[in-house]
């Protein structure tokens, strides 16, 4: 099985080798992959593989950072017009400013503006972020209204006060006021990939700021379909968490409803294997409502405490008396981001925002 360190191959570091050679002369290319492959490469991971290219890319490059950058922007724009797209590998682009350009503002900036049209740079603008604040925060605002549309998400991205896998940004999570100007820039935007950054962008906002993330989504509402989908998506994290004013900005209210009958499938659920439930929901109300379907999964952790994580699994709207039985599975297959524990286990419908029925089950060896 390919693993995602596997990226930095072989060819890929010819590849980068050979385009060095074309835009600087005496660019060592056998010697940068001799370098590259030093005696303990197998053993490193993704991104201690990401750091030691470019810690050695950095070695064979001028010192003077600018001449350096140059180089790079010269290599980036001649892997675009060769047909080239900016994989994960080439993350060592925006790593190499993040890492070498931090002293080098504007032609960093300038390089960043670039390098993010062939792989996005939302990693590496956020120590410009924390270092220069309204420099850089002024900088983005002019982003916002570039023609380029990987620019243009680069300005909402690379704000976000908790980008995931990324430093967060202190300052703005107190205070996300230098944000909104770039959001609204962009909440009408052509491109669905810069409309997605801006709700993820309000997403983070509502995890410190719930009541400006109402705020803005009552003055943004109506605006659009593509403004509105927005806004939902902003909120998803109030929406799990029952957040009452966002549910009640949904018409969500936790009446005239009732859950039925849950069953668990699986009462013993092995480790690697999926647990099966079903439930039935009923609109008791003598009018059509919205309902909002989610179920609660309680995660027994090493303590033996349990914590809930909420999983979405519709929201349409019920006519009067209108049924409907619901089946789902939730995988227990081993993954990176959670570790299983065997025991008592718990899962809850929520409608609404409302947690209803709950059941126990048992996950095992």
């Amino acid at each position: 099985m390919s693993l995602i360190k596997d990226i930095y191959s072989r060819s890929f570091y010819q590849l980068l080798a050979d385009q060095f050679g074309r835009v600087k002369s005496d660019f060592d290319g056998e010697q940068f992959i001799t370098r590259i492959f030093s005696s303990n490469f197998d053993h490193m991971e993704w991104k201690q593989r990401t750091k030691h290219t470019t810690q050695t890319l950095h070695e064979f490059m001028p010192s003077h950072f600018p001449e350096a950058i140059a180089l790079i922007t010269q290599v980036v724009e001649n892997l675009i017009a060769a047909g080239y797209s900016g994989g994960l590998e080439f993350m060592i682009f925006p790593d190499y400013i993040e890492t070498y350009g931090i002293d080098h503002f504007e032609t960093s900036v300038r390089s960043l503006e670039i390098i993010t049209q062939f792989i996005s740079c939302e990693f590496a603008v956020r120590p410009f972020i924390i270092k220069y604040k309204q420099q850089m925060i002024t900088i983005m605002e002019q982003w916002a209204c570039s023609p380029h549309a990987q620019v243009r998400r680069l300005a909402s991205e690379g704000i976000r006060p908790r980008l995931p896998w990324a430093m967060a940004i202190p300052f703005l999570k107190k205070d996300p006021a230098p944000i909104l100007p770039i959001l609204d820039l962009l909440k009408n935007d052509l491109s669905e990939m810069v409309r997605r950054s801006v709700a993820n962008n309000l997403n983070d906002i509502s995890k410190d700021h719930p009541d400006i993330l109402l705020t803005i989504a009552k003055n943004w509402k109506g605006i659009g379909r593509n403004t509105d989908g927005i806004i939902k998506h902003g909120c998803r994290t109030l929406l799990k968490q029952g957040h009452p004013e966002i549910l009640y900005y949904y018409g969500l209210d936790g009446k005239d409803f009732e859950v039925s009958d849950l069953q668990i499938g699986t009462p013993y659920v092995k480790i690697g294997e999926y647990l099966t439930f079903s439930f039935q929901i009923e609109n008791t109300h003598v009018h059509s409502k919205p309902l909002r379907l989610e179920y609660g999964l309680y995660y027994q952790k090493s303590n033996g405490l349990m914590s809930r994580k909420v999983f979405k699994i519709s929201e349409k709207t019920y006519l009067s008396a209108e049924k409907n039985r619901i089946e789902r599975r939730q995988s227990f297959k081993i993954i990176t981001t959670r570790k299983f524990y065997i025991g008592k286990h718990k899962i809850s419908i929520i409608v609404n925002g409302r947690e209803t029925l709950e059941k126990e089950f048992e996950l095992v060896e």
